[in-house]
């Protein structure tokens, strides 16, 4: 490879959502939306759960750090994606760039074990109810809480600096964000460790985090169907719906986007799915438990009329 092709990129090319100049404003207006009602929806969650005393259980507790990791990734994403639909060179430093994907990973993962902890949590509550508040005392929690932060850093900043460390050559574009794979394309040097690294850990957060919550959930639809009291079984069912609900959106979208075949893929197909996890999840997942919560619904309405 020529020498001038071997270079330390100082910024990178983003392509962006769309090319046609039409679709600015229209993608720019509901993308802010999109973004604004996730901010106020995943802030909300948090300061509700932090303030009503009767939102103070694990369940609670997790819900607040799912909103937290929604909030990151999407902030870590969201604000420059906006930006580029105003400005007329759609570029991000290197800097930024290793940020942003710092940022986006360590949340992305984290979020997957919070989500695995969310269904033990709630596999304690209806399978062994009487030992819930022993079992999943506070220090339980938190470490079930800690210890996927403490882990999605440490990676997070484990394959950003593998990423940043090598050379990049040819033209440095990417699409509407900075990612791990579309990164790795552009480096000219071998690549072989950095995509081990992620290969292996993708591997072990995919297996590890989907082997709870499908063990957990087994255990709970046994349960389930073990239960006398059709009232009994809907209250266990509908405690667990909201999570079920956002556990199948999350995994589907990311099984999706890299799980699947490179044959399978298209650079449309790609980024449409890359838009929803990183700005419509965020979105959706406190409207999904405002909606179908009563406990937060409740504690909304006590908030506003206290305001």
């Amino acid at each position: 490879m020529e020498q001038q092709n071997l270079t330390v990129a100082n910024e990178f090319i983003l392509m962006g959502v769309t090319d046609r100049p039409e679709l600015q404003a229209p993608l720019f207006a509901l993308f802010l939306l999109i973004y604004v009602v996730s901010l106020l929806g995943n802030l909300g969650m948090v300061i509700l759960t932090t303030v009503d005393s009767r939102l103070q259980t694990p369940m609670y507790f997790f819900l607040k750090h799912l909103s937290l990791t929604d909030l990151g990734y999407s902030t870590a994403v969201g604000p420059k994606m906006l930006v580029n639909f105003v400005v007329d060179q759609n570029t991000i430093t290197r800097n930024l760039c290793a940020t942003q994907l710092a940022f986006f990973l360590a949340f992305i993962i984290c979020e997957s074990f919070i989500l695995s902890a969310m269904s033990y949590d709630r596999y304690v509550a209806i399978c062994k109810p009487l030992l819930y508040t022993v079992v999943m005392s506070q220090r339980v929690c938190r470490l079930l809480v800690a210890t996927p932060y403490l882990y999605s850093i440490f990676l997070s900043l484990l394959i950003t600096v593998k990423i940043f460390n090598l050379p990049f050559c040819g033209y440095k574009i990417v699409s509407h964000f900075c990612d791990s794979l579309p990164l790795i394309a552009l480096l000219c040097s071998n690549t072989h460790d950095v995509e081990i690294i992620i290969l292996i850990s993708a591997g072990i957060n995919l297996v590890s985090s989907l082997a709870v919550l499908l063990f957990s959930y087994l255990l709970i639809l046994i349960a389930i169907f073990k239960m006398n009291s059709v009232e009994g079984r809907h209250k266990a069912l509908s405690t667990c719906g909201s999570h079920l609900t956002v556990v199948v959106v999350f995994y589907g979208t990311l099984i999706f986007m890299y799980v699947q075949p490179k044959s399978s893929h298209s650079f449309d197909s790609d980024k449409v799915a890359s838009i929803f996890y990183t700005l419509v999840i965020p979105m959706l997942n406190p409207l999904i438990y405002s909606l179908r919560n009563k406990d937060v619904k409740s504690a909304l309405d006590r908030l506003c009329k206290i305001l």
